[in-house]
C-alpha cells in the first residue's frame, strides 16, 4: 500500500499517498475543530479564523501568501464545516516545501491585522446576506437550528452579524490556542510526494502546535420541531431531517445506502416518482451527515406552493415504504455507486487527502479501499430495510419551509405524519 503514517511526538499525525504516476501534489492541514465547537458569543469564529488566515502573517502580506503559491502555478483554498477546518493547496512537485511553508505559516505566524479585520468581518457578513437571499441555502440553516436548538451544531457555521463584528485579535488568539494543538492535527499529502520528506517538513515546519488535544465539543441532541417561514418566492422550499447515526455506528453504510436508494440519484425513488412521473419538482434529493456522536437524514425539495401537499405525501409516502420494499436490484444499483465514488476519489489527489484526513480524524487511521468495500458489500436488503425503520422509529422530525401559499403549515404537518406512522 502507498499509504503511510507518522505521527509526531506534538501529536500531529502526517499522512500520505504517493501517487508516482502524478507530477502534482495535493496537500493539507485538518483540524479537528468547527462550528460545534464553539461558546456561543464565539459563533461564527471557525469559519472566521479560516478566512483570516489568509490575511497576512508576520513574514507575509495577504498579497504575498496569495502571488507565492500562484507564481509557481498552484493554488490555495480553504474550508469550514461543523466539526472541523481545511486548509489545502495544490502544487507541482518541486513546490511541496513552499506549499507546507505558507500553511505553516497561515496557521502559526497570522498577522491579525485590524485593517484586514474589520474588511473581512464586511465580507462575512456580505457572505451571511447572501445565504438570507437565497432560500435554497438559507432553508438548511433553519432545518440546523430546528434539528439540533440551542446548542453549537444547530448555530450556522458563517455566525451572525452581531458575532463576527465582536471577533479581534485576542478573541481569534484565544480560540487558535485552545483548538489548534497537536493531536487535533492531520497533515495530508497525496499524489507525488515522499512521506520521509513531508514528515521532515512538517516536524521542523509545525513546532509550534503542542499540548495536549483541545475540548471537546458539547454531545448533540436532536430536537426537532417546524420553522415557517412566508416570504415572496417562486418556489416553496422545503427541508426535513431524522435523526440519524454516528461516524462509527456499525449501521452507517446499511443508512446510507437506504438513503440513496430513497433520494441520493437519478434512478432514486424519489426522483423517478416527483420529478420524472408527476412533474411535482425540478429538485429533491435525500442525504445523511453523521457526525462523531449523532447522525442527520436530511431531504431537499423545491416545488410550486400548488403542489406542496401533494409533494409531501409522496415523500412521506416513499420513504415508509422504502423501509419495507427496498429490493435487491436498487441495493445493487446503490453499492455499485457507492464503491464507483470510493473509486473515482482515489484518482484525484485532491479527493484523496479530504478522504484519508477525515479517516484519520474519525477513527485514527486511513481505512483502506478494501475494508470500505467490505462494509458496502456487507450491506443487505434485510440492513437497509432495518435502517429505514429504526430511522422513522427514532420519532423525531425537524421541518423547515420558506415560500408563500396557503399551504406550508400544512406540509409540515403532513411531513410529521411519518414519524407517527411508527408510534
Amino acid at each position: 500500500m502507498s499509504v503511510a503514517v507518522t505521527t509526531l511526538k506534538s501529536g500531529i499525525n502526517v499522512v500520505t499517498d504517493t501517487m508516482p504516476h502524478l507530477e502534482t501534489a495535493s496537500l493539507g492541514v485538518w483540524v479537528n475543530s468547527g462550528s460545534r465547537d464553539e461558546r456561543r458569543d464565539e459563533n461564527g469564529i471557525s469559519h472566521f479564523l479560516e478566512h483570516m488566515a489568509f490575511k497576512g502573517t508576520r513574514r507575509r502580506t495577504a498579497r504575498q501568501i496569495a502571488e507565492e503559491i500562484e507564481a509557481v502555478g498552484g493554488d490555495l483554498n480553504a474550508a469550514t464545516s461543523a466539526e472541523n477546518t481545511a486548509y489545502y493547496a495544490r502544487v507541482l512537485k518541486a513546490d511541496v516545501p513552499l506549499a507546507l511553508d505558507v500553511l505553516a505559516d497561515i496557521l502559526s505566524e497570522p498577522a491579525f491585522d485590524r485593517d484586514e479585520l474589520l474588511r473581512e468581518q464586511n465580507v462575512i457578513i456580505q457572505e451571511i446576506g447572501a445565504v438570507a437571499d437565497t432560500p435554497d441555502d438559507l432553508v438548511f440553516e433553519h432545518l440546523q437550528e430546528i434539528a439540533f436548538p440551542e446548542q453549537p451544531l444547530g448555530r450556522s457555521i458563517l455566525g451572525t452579524a452581531k458575532t463576527v463584528r465582536s471577533f479581534d485579535d485576542a478573541k481569534l488568539r484565544d480560540y487558535l490556542a485552545r483548538h489548534y494543538r497537536g493531536p487535533d492535527i492531520v497533515v495530508a499529502a497525496a499524489g507525488a510526494v515522499d512521506h520521509a520528506a513531508v514528515v521532515a517538513e512538517v516536524e521542523k515546519r509545525f513546532a509550534s502546535f503542542a499540548g495536549p488535544a483541545g475540548p471537546a465539543p458539547e454531545p448533540a441532541r436532536f430536537g426537532g420541531g417546524t420553522h415557517v417561514e412566508k416570504r415572496e418566492l417562486e418556489q416553496v422550499h422545503i427541508a426535513l431531517a431524522l435523526p440519524g447515526l454516528a461516524q462509527k455506528d456499525p449501521a452507517l453504510f446499511s443508512l446510507q445506502m437506504f438513503t440513496h436508494v430513497v433520494g441520493g440519484g437519478m434512478s432514486s425513488r424519489l426522483f423517478q416518482e416527483a420529478r420524472e412521473k408527476r412533474g411535482l419538482c425540478y429538485s429533491i434529493y435525500s442525504y445523511h451527515a453523521p457526525y462523531f456522536d449523532i447522525g442527520m437524514f436530511g431531504l431537499y425539495a423545491g416545488t410550486d406552493a400548488a403542489d406542496t401537499a401533494e409533494l409531501m405525501r409522496l415523500v412521506v409516502d416513499e420513504i415508509a415504504n422504502a423501509a419495507e420494499t427496498i429490493s435487491e436490484p436498487e441495493i445493487a444499483r446503490a453499492k455499485a455507486q457507492m464503491k464507483a465514488g470510493l473509486l473515482m476519489a482515489l484518482e484525484s489527489s485532491g479527493e484523496r487527502i479530504g478522504q484519508l484526513a477525515r479517516h484519520m480524524l474519525a477513527w485514527g487511521r486511513p481505512i483502506p479501499l478494501a475494508e470500505l468495500v467490505e462494509k458496502v458489500e456487507a450491506v443487505t436488503v434485510e440492513s437497509a430495510r432495518a435502517a429505514g425503520r429504526a430511522l422513522i422509529a427514532r420519532g423525531k422530525m425537524a421541518t423547515a419551509v420558506i415560500g408563500l401559499g396557503s399551504g406550508l403549515e400544512s406540509a409540515a404537518a403532513i411531513a410529521e405524519t411519518l414519524t407517527r406512522r411508527a408510534a
